[in-house]
């Protein structure tokens, strides 16, 4: 039981999933006028599109994931389950996930978890095979959770508010993924992937990594000037924690780009992007009880 617990957590990519229930809830708390069920709902329908997308995806890259290193003890590669039960899985997921969403929240966040199930599973995953750049115009799917949160919460599709939130989480997506490219280049190259480490030097795309990562920064900064944030101290939480990341990005782009750096900047601008979600949703969701 334990062992079919653990292939299904990887199966859906739970580290990743559930980090897209925490978008889809600072975007609906952030339109909210009340905290009601129906904000679960829209964080759990969601939740269930992405793990569907995910395992999908571990069924169209099952023969590259084969290739690598890094993936090929998946449980497809590995052998732990079969690719058709993967399939079964996504649907079921999918067909959950539609049903909650349909039910209790709106068409409009459907639909938006639609979009990016499709734009994940038939845009990004065939295009990392065709270009290097991939994951600017993939960067979507991290940018759609949120919107879907805040139209479900009855939100403006075009406010201001969610489009700077949405603005994030696309940019803060690509240093995400080229600093695992860095440490992991070789792998995709093996794989038949292509790179950015086969037009740009190490030391190129560690520069082009680190100042995506203070644009990531950059835009955080500019979130309490389109009155999203209701206290001063927020604010003056966001500026500290935002000044350790862009000090570490600085020190980053400095650096030689040793993979130990590059490990931490990986897992520093995770954490800043966990701390924002938890400043702003604690922000606001304080202004709700009060």
């Amino acid at each position: 039981m334990a062992e079919r617990l653990s292939v299904l957590l990887e199966v859906i990519k739970f580290k990743i999933t559930i980090l897209v229930s925490f978008t889809t809830g600072l975007g609906y708390i952030l339109a909210a006028n009340e905290i009601s069920v129906r904000m679960f709902y829209a964080i759990a329908g969601i939740f269930l599109l992405a793990c569907s997308a995910s395992a999908l995806n571990h069924y169209q890259e099952r023969g590259t994931d084969a290739l690598m290193k890094r993936t090929r003890q998946r449980p497809i590669p590995s052998g732990r389950i079969e690719p058709s039960s993967v399939l079964w899985i996504s649907f079921i997921l999918l067909l959950t996930g539609s049903i909650v969403l349909f039910s209790g929240t709106n068409l409009a966040a459907l639909v938006t978890g639609y979009v990016t199930f499709i734009w994940y599973n038939a845009v990004y995953t065939p295009l990392k095979k065709k270009t290097a750049w991939a994951i600017i115009p993939g960067s979507l799917v991290g940018a759609l959770p949120p919107v879907a949160g805040w139209l479900a919460a009855g939100g403006y599709l075009f406010d201001i508010r969610i489009m700077v939130i949405a603005l994030y989480f696309f940019v803060w997506q690509i240093p995400h993924f080229w600093l695992l490219l860095i440490l992991y280049s070789e792998d995709y190259e093996r794989a038949g992937f292509p790179i950015l480490t086969n037009i740009f030097s190490q030391v190129q795309l560690k520069r082009i990594t680190a100042v995506w990562l203070v644009s990531t920064v950059l835009i955080a900064l500019f979130i309490p000037m389109f009155g999203i944030i209701n206290y001063g101290v927020t604010s003056i939480v966001l500026l500290a924690v935002s000044a350790w990341m862009m000090y570490s990005s600085l020190r980053f782009f400095f650096s030689g780009g040793e993979r130990k750096l590059v490990v931490s900047s990986f897992l520093r601008i995770n954490f800043y992007t966990l701390l924002l979600i938890t400043v702003l949703s604690v922000d606001k969701f304080i202004s709700l009880m009060y």
